[in-house]
């Protein structure tokens, strides 16, 4: 049972300090509450984007599948050897390659924000008025840390930082040189004013490239729809939902890319060495054409066939004619030399094959003359005129014709030997063209084979053409990138469930490192644990040090408190005959023992007994502070240092309560020590026990640790109140008490608990402890008075 009573108490200790500060608790959640709100109102709602894709070509690998691969896998050694091929695709997914593709083509480098009451609404597509496009960054320089601002008139662009010295005018669609970056400003054609946003004051926020695709990378979120099927989904959680819609369209847009590249790579490669070869083979061929050319213009041949056949025709036509030519010359010379030996009356032959005209008709000329001369001479003599006109004529005739026949001659050699040198040609073309033919032919037969190769590698190329543009994409969009209606964040219900637990845990945690760094006693529970003296009373806290001293019928809290001090007191007090010597004292300056000292008389002189208050602090005198007249009277000092003064002139009234008188101090000696080992305190005591007058003597001494003077006068004393002062006085004070008890230097020692707060009544403070104490309205609670 005492157990669990020690633990009951024990427990309700712990939760005392908590329970009695619970104004801070309400408080503090009250103001966590309202800075939750507060925070909500600040941050700008993030929605979710999400898109889901079908990798067409992924397989898992069981151990079915994997075959003998599958029956290593489950040994415990090579457990690990296998892998998925749709593991690998999130991969690719989240590689910082992909990510940095699927951003170039938007301008996510530098956004657009207008600045509201509470917060920042990022415009982005449509709702932003400007197209911001970065043309280049500039390397080795500090990125803005405050935001660019951006103010339009007209054409006119203004870009201002608190950053910057000086403000940059520029125009729409002109390179603006900044600190950090080359940027180019336009108006978006598509702009469409967003409803309930201020557009007064934009700003944007420049961050680099690397820092944008680090971003983009660590807000990507892929993850399997189902961990035994191939569906990918991807999601990323930004402000502005066009911006992700198109960052995630994007990205699955590039990994298509990637796939058809993949799949595309030995095509690609083919149709890439067909390309080279092609050129090379083109190369070759014209090389070929060159060759076949320069060869027929050398040897001056258009076709070798027909050239073959022409001479060979050339040939036999050449010695037929050398053979007409060679008859011709013969026939004119048989008629040359007829000619030269016939005389006049004979004629010539006429038909013989003559080829000349002018020849056959000069030889008809000649034998009409000779004829017709023949027969004049049968009629006449030669000297007949008319004969001998017709001889004149015949020997002319003879001449001209003499000499037409030999130019004829002339001209048929000339003939003769140009077709002779003809057909010397034609023949020696005709024995050249076994040498021609082979040597063509082999020309013709390199530009055959390079022909038949460049068709072939042109038929290879279209055909790995088609296979590259008949290539499925490898994720098929299974659901088009969507946003959620219902934000991610700010997540109201859990920001304000941190806040209301702060609000709760913060003054916990501040009572608990109180109560962990706390020296001092603070409670009458403290003496429970380091000290067995008893604890006569708990003295309420002052409220007004105008109102320090209690009153006749007094029942305020510190009266009350008073009052029980007196009825634990007197159970101290031994059994004898009065007057009880009551010896007050403390561990240091400040912890009130002469408060406790006055008041103590006070409460003692309401039961009409008298007390006899003696001010035993001869170095640090304080009774006079209650009556500040008395500060020059005679006291204790004097009676000490031997003046001859009568109790009479050293006893003083208080002034509070008729049976309550004081000694006061007196002046401050120079050897308080010596005069309270002199003697003369207990000749005083003497005296005034002697009166029969008092039942109580107060005796308000130093403090014990700091001077030696009460363990001088301790065992005069019938009973020790030992004063302490909540949240003064240290616990290492009490081992000090502890101490000296234990060396028996203090006997009956009992301990007051001065200055305690409401809070830490032991009884409580509600009702207080005078019957007539008003109980305070819950609408009280805050009120001080």
């Amino acid at each position: 049972m005492d157990n669990k009573r020690n633990k009951e108490i024990n427990i309700k200790e712990l939760i005392t300090p908590y329970v009695r500060n619970w104004k801070y608790f309400v408080g503090m959640f009250i103001l966590m509450g309202i800075l939750a709100i507060c925070y909500i109102k600040t941050k700008s709602p993030v929605f979710r984007a999400q898109t889901s894709v079908f990798i067409k070509d992924a397989k898992k690998m069981s151990m079915a599948a994997g075959g003998d691969m599958g029956m290593l896998q489950g040994l415990s050694g090579l457990s690990g050897m296998g892998t998925n091929s749709i593991e690998n695709e999130i991969g690719v997914f989240e590689s910082k390659t992909i990510v940095e593709d699927a951003i170039k083509d938007h301008n996510f480098q530098a956004s657009v924000y207008a600045k509201q009451t509470f917060n920042n609404i990022e415009l982005y597509g449509t709702t932003n008025p400007y197209i911001i496009r970065v043309i280049q960054e500039k390397k080795d320089v500090d990125l803005p840390k405050k935001s660019i601002s951006v103010l339009s008139k007209g054409d006119k662009l203004i870009l201002s930082s608190e950053e910057w010295k000086k403000d940059i005018t520029t125009t729409f669609d002109k390179t603006i040189n900044l600190p950090f970056a080359l940027i180019m400003i336009s108006k978006n054609p598509d702009f469409k004013a967003p409803k309930k946003v201020d557009m007064s004051d934009l700003f944007f926020d420049y961050v680099d490239f690397d820092s944008t695709v680090n971003y983009f990378q660590e807000n990507l979120m892929v993850d399997l729809l189902d961990k035994d099927g191939t569906i990918i989904t991807l999601a990323v959680n930004f402000e502005n939902k066009e911006k992700a819609k198109d960052f995630l369209n994007s990205l699955v847009r590039q990994y298509n890319i990637y796939a058809v590249n993949d799949k595309n790579i030995e095509s690609k490669r083919t149709k890439d060495f067909i390309d080279k070869r092609i050129t090379i083979i083109s190369q070759e061929l014209g090389d070929v054409e060159t060759q076949k050319e320069g060869f027929k213009t050398s040897n001056e041949i258009t076709d070798l066939g027909t050239d073959t056949r022409l001479s060979i025709q050339m040939k036999e036509r050449s010695r037929v004619e050398i053979m007409q030519l060679g008859t011709q010359i013969e026939l004119n010379r048989i008629l040359q030399n007829t000619l030269n030996k016939k005389t006049g009356d004979q004629v010539l032959p006429l038909n013989i094959g003559l080829g000349s005209e002018a020849a056959s008709q000069a030889i008809q000329e000649y034998n009409m003359l000779v004829i017709q001369r023949n027969k004049y001479l049968q009629d006449a003599t030669p000297d007949n005129p008319l004969v001998s006109d017709l001889t004149r004529r015949i020997e002319e005739m003879k001449t001209s014709l003499s000499e037409t026949l030999q130019k004829n001659v002339t001209s048929l050699e000339i003939t003769q030997r140009s077709i002779e040198n003809q057909l010397g040609t034609a023949e020696n073309m005709i024995g050249k063209i076994p040498t021609y033919e082979k040597l063509f032919r082999g020309i013709e037969r390199q530009q055959q084979i390079k022909e038949g190769l460049y068709l072939l590698l042109l038929q290879k190329r279209e055909e790995a053409a088609i296979s590259m543009e008949i290539t499925a994409e490898k994720a098929r969009v299974i659901d088009k990138a969507f946003v959620y209606k219902k934000p991610v964040a700010p997540r109201k219900l859990v920001i304000l469930g941190i806040f209301l637990f702060l609000g709760l845990l913060i003054p916990f945690l501040v009572i608990y490192i109180r109560q962990l760094m706390q020296t001092a006693v603070v409670t009458r529970s403290d003496f429970d644990r380091i000290t067995k003296i008893p604890v006569l009373a708990e003295i309420p806290k002052l409220k007004s040090k105008s109102n320090a001293l209690v009153s006749f019928n007094d029942v305020t809290p510190m009266a009350e408190a008073f009052r029980i001090f007196v009825t634990n007191l007197k159970f101290l007090l031994p059994a004898k005959e009065a007057p009880y010597t009551i010896l007050v004292t403390s561990s240091v300056k400040g912890e009130g023992k002469t408060f406790i000292s006055t008041n103590l008389s006070i409460i003692l002189a309401s039961a009409r007994d008298k007390v006899l208050i003696i001010g035993a602090d001869v170095r640090n005198p304080q009774l006079q502070r209650y009556n500040p007249s008395m500060k020059l009277a005679k006291g204790l000092s004097e009676f000490l240092g031997g003046e001859n003064l009568a109790l009479q002139d050293i006893i003083h009234p208080s002034g509070y309560n008729e049976n309550c008188e004081f000694i006061y101090s007196g002046a401050i000696p120079p050897n308080p020590t010596d005069l309270l080992q002199n003697g003369k305190l207990d000749e005083l005591l003497e005296m005034v026990k002697g009166l029969n007058k008092y039942k109580y003597i107060v005796l308000d001494t130093a403090p014990l640790m700091l001077v030696t003077d009460s363990f001088l006068i301790a065992d005069k004393s019938d009973v020790i109140v030992y004063v302490t002062r909540s949240e003064v006085t240290e616990k290492s004070y009490i081992d000090f008490l502890n101490n000296a008890v234990d060396d028996k230097k203090l006997k009956n020692v009992g301990i007051i608990l001065n200055g305690v707060k409401e809070s830490n009544f032991g009884y409580g403070n509600k009702f207080g402890y005078g019957y007539h104490a008003d109980e305070k309205k819950w609408w009280q609670i805050f009120d001080k008075k």
